[in-house]
């Protein structure tokens, strides 16, 4: 706003209420009277545009975002431990700490077995990456295997500024109440591990409400964490009865998203000296990486539509190949629309 306001136009605009018959050179009296003046002035204008730009929400940086939307209730998510399976072959006791590789983790409960519920101690997406062999930090007796197999709920990391402006401007956009729509959206993104979800009113008769989760690594969520937010929102056995964050008189059924294969057929020519052999592993990833796009856009979209057109252009970036045709989408030439609750997975690939 005030980035046309420079030390010299400041100065210029100070010597011109100065008479011509006094000297302003560079060097007089006034000049010289006057340049300090100016350079505190222009210091100021500067400060100003960056009180104007932290007074708004779309320009204010994190700290200052904070206490914008702390105004209307919306604080950042602190990152969150991830939960995750293992299984051993003796009973553990409930605090014992592993590790692997960089990270440890600590037994919580029993599930079923000689499997346990473990807790990541380093906050963050970090705790979903690692899967394998657990070394155990004290002597367990009779232990001789021990492996961490499965995310039950996703760590996450701490909120980044666009998330926490865009959730923001959302509280603006629709007002949460009584059991809203936008109402359980909010209530039911804040619980750890969830990355969106679809609330579906109505969907089996007065006063019964259907979500459809997916997980915050845009997956398909685990039966512990469909569980916990079923108990947060509405546990079973109390359906109705305002137990949990629902309202009393709505009886909410809690499911998964699920996953739709995707097979792809597909003529490539090569460049010389490649074969499918030697793409494959470039192309399976390129295909991940825009179906795991797809999958961040699910919540927002009444159907996720796999598009031959983005598939052949991201193969014609893999090293390798020099021209893609005849593409086939579960062995139909055309674009594949999904189920409203699906998201796309991987099938078989053929190039």
């Amino acid at each position: 706003m005030y980035e046309n306001l420079t030390y010299e136009v400041l100065l210029q605009r100070m010597l011109d209420r100065i008479p011509n018959t006094i000297d302003k050179r560079e060097g007089s009296v006034i000049f010289d009277a006057l340049a300090p003046a100016a350079a505190e002035l222009a210091q100021i204008y500067i400060e100003a545009d960056v009180i104007m730009n932290e007074a708004f929400a779309d320009t204010a940086s994190r700290a200052y975002l904070i206490r914008r939307a702390a105004e209307r209730g919306v604080v950042p998510r602190a990152a969150s431990k991830a939960v995750l399976r293992g299984e051993f072959n003796v009973n553990v006791p409930i605090g014992a700490r592993f590790s692997l590789g960089n990270l440890n983790y600590a037994v919580t409960e029993q599930l079923t077995g000689f499997q346990y519920k473990l807790v990541c101690e380093t906050p963050g997406a970090e705790g979903n990456r690692n899967f394998g062999t657990l070394l155990p930090v004290d002597y367990i007796d009779g232990l001789s295997s021990a492996e961490l197999t499965e995310i039950l709920i996703p760590g996450e990391d701490e909120e980044d500024t666009e998330q926490l402006r865009a959730r923001y401007f959302s509280t603006l956009d629709s007002q949460a109440f009584g059991g809203n729509v936008t109402d359980y959206r909010q209530k039911v993104n804040e619980i750890q591990g969830v990355g969106g979800l679809k609330v579906y009113p109505v969907w089996n008769g007065g006063g019964t409400v259907k979500l459809v989760l997916i997980d915050s690594q845009f997956g398909k969520p685990s039966e512990e964490l469909i569980l916990e937010v079923q108990s947060r929102i509405d546990p079973l056995g109390n359906q109705g009865n305002g137990v949990g964050l629902a309202p009393i008189g709505h009886s909410v059924t809690v499911a998964s998203v699920e996953r739709q294969q995707v097979d792809i057929e597909t003529v490539i020519s090569y460049q010389q000296g490649w074969a499918w052999q030697d793409v494959k592993n470039y192309a399976e990833a390129v295909i991940d990486e825009y179906f795991l796009e797809l999958s961040r856009n699910w919540a927002d979209s009444q159907n996720l539509i796999v598009r031959i057109s983005q598939i052949e252009t991201r193969l014609l970036n893999v090293p390798g190949v020099l021209d893609i045709s005849g593409t086939r989408l579960n062995g139909a030439e055309q674009n594949l629309v999904l189920d409203k609750d699906a998201i796309p997975v991987r099938g078989d690939m053929v190039g």
